[in-house]
């Protein structure tokens, strides 16, 4: 068998043309830009990389963006102030605070001053515990995309198994959540986890997110399942860095049914969520 590649760089270019036909539709009717604040704190250059990528596809979708770039030295204090402005500024739907933030910054402090109902990266506890109870609420973006690729190949899910691998509070807990909504038997695996290769062969759908580069093997996966790759490592290869994920790509794929790539296969769907979060936002504002 080989796994029929899911080609998530196209199916988030398809993403991102719908939600720009819908914030034009937004704008005309209703004379609103959906606004998404980035804030990002120092010079990780990592960081400036994604944040670039995000305002990119924020203008590809016709939104507005605010983009506020401080000093690794700013204060917490000078940015929860920021943050509280930013919450207050009716022109703003979705704030994201870049991560990592610098040490002398609580991360948790400020991603919990953030407005529930401007957390376009579902990171907030009340976002959380909607997604935890079945509440509308904002969802984390790597999950979101991740769900809408499986959609695309399962429609339903009911019977079949998945396994998550990584409890994260960004990825693996709230896919657990979305896969159980669809009615999945859902099973989170993790470093503790006894026999793991044995229990990942028993999954349907394999959402592997644990940060370790080339993990999951070709004899895990269970034959026809749909293995999607939440995981990015640069690792060397011939004095050369390469972006590898958590799964052994070339050994899954002669096993798979279905499998994400690294790149171009989850990570172009985390940004055009974010900016289907956003547009999202601002319709749930013009609703009232």
């Amino acid at each position: 068998m080989v796994a029929q590649i899911i080609d998530g760089f196209a199916i988030a270019a398809e993403l991102r043309r719908d939600i720009a036909v819908r914030a034009a539709e937004m704008k005309d009717k209703h004379g609103v830009v959906p606004g998404l604040a980035v804030v990002l704190v120092g010079d990780d250059p990592a960081s400036g990389v994604y944040v670039r990528n995000k305002l990119k596809a924020t203008a590809e979708c016709g939104l507005r963006s605010f983009e506020h770039i401080l000093p690794a030295d700013t204060s917490e204090a000078d940015l929860l102030a920021l943050v509280g402005k930013l919450n207050a500024d009716p022109a703003v739907h979705g704030i994201l605070v870049q991560l990592p933030l610098p040490k002398q910054i609580d991360a948790d402090k400020v991603l919990g001053l953030i407005d529930p109902d401007k957390d376009v990266d579902g990171f907030h506890p009340v976002n959380a515990g909607r997604l935890s109870i079945g509440l509308p609420g904002f969802v984390p973006c790597t999950p979101r995309g991740a769900q809408i690729l499986i959609d695309r190949l399962l429609p339903s899910l009911a019977g079949k198994h998945a396994v998550v691998i990584g409890r994260s509070n960004i990825v693996g807990k709230p896919m657990a959540q979305l896969l159980l909504q669809k009615n999945a038997t859902v099973t989170i695996a993790h470093s503790r986890t006894a026999d793991l290769p044995d229990l990942c062969r028993t999954a349907d759908v394999l959402v592997a997110a644990v940060g370790r580069p080339l993990m999951v093997k070709g004899d895990w996966v269970k034959p026809g399942a749909v293995v999607i790759d939440v995981g990015i490592n640069r690792i060397e290869v011939d004095g050369k860095g390469k972006l590898v994920g958590d799964v052994d790509f070339a050994s899954a794929a002669e096993v798979a049914g279905f499998i994400t790539p690294v790149p171009k296969g989850v990570g172009p769907m985390t940004i055009a969520c974010l900016m289907l979060n956003t547009l999202d936002s601002a319709a749930r504002r013009i609703a009232g």
